[in-house]
């Protein structure tokens, strides 16, 4: 069963709003409302809440700089950012200043959805370690072992290996990868690749039976050893 999410919208227009709480509650989901950016910010920054779904064009204060007071803060709850400015330069400047995910208008109130849930299993890792083989990683403490030996690893390399493990011993395509270690619109392909190269070097280049393996133009899997 998908986690139930205490979900803050900011959002001047009513009835996008409205529609919004709306669908939220009745999958759920609790969901409390500003409709400014000022009473967004201070709403924001008491904290308690799962998500933020944030429009870019409010009054008082506008989005991109309530998110990047809500980060300077020191917040580091999931924005998921509204608007209907859908050129690469706006979505690039809604990262820049701390949004995690970009839905432009009009949207499906089902993908919004999945986003943000998509958002809190990102910044929610399980609590119990994941293991394929002799590999085990706990996502915790962001620590690897390999037949006992510790195995240092970045956030990124983290990310990427949770997410192979979680699916050992299926193929995860390159497109949830990237979005696991970067986000929907981080990183290309070669990015992936380099990191790849990188965890690999880590999990198996020490070690006789290699557990990360390239499915040409699909993905990667772990695959534990016969």
């Amino acid at each position: 069963m998908p986690p139930r999410l205490h979900v803050l919208v900011i959002e001047d227009q009513h009835d996008i709003a409205a529609n919004i709480w709306d669908f939220l509650e009745r999958r759920g989901h609790a969901v409390d409302h500003c409709a400014d950016g000022g009473s967004g910010l201070a709403r924001a920054l008491q904290g308690g809440f799962d998500a933020i779904v944030l429009d870019l064009g409010l009054p008082r204060l506008d989005g991109l700089a309530l998110c990047r007071r809500l980060r300077e803060a020191g917040h580091g709850v999931p924005v998921l950012m509204l608007t209907a400015r859908d050129t690469l330069e706006d979505k690039l400047r809604g990262f820049a200043e701390g949004a995690d995910d970009y839905l432009v208008k009009p949207f499906a109130l089902r993908e919004l959805e999945a986003r943000l849930l998509a958002l809190h299993r990102r910044t929610h890792p399980p609590d119990h370690a994941l293991a394929c083989g002799p590999l085990r990683y706990d996502p915790q403490t962001r620590t690897a072992t390999r037949d006992g030996r510790a195995i240092p690893l970045t956030r990124l390399q983290g990310a990427l290996l949770q997410l192979l493990l979680q699916h050992c011993p299926r193929i995860v395509p390159h497109a949830r990868l990237i979005a696991a270690g970067w986000g929907e619109h981080g990183a290309d392909l070669a990015a992936l690749q380099t990191q790849i190269y990188e965890l690999r070097a880590q999990i198996d280049r020490p070690f006789a039976s290699p557990l990360l393996h390239a499915v040409r133009g699909v993905g990667y899997r772990l695959v534990p050893p016969a």
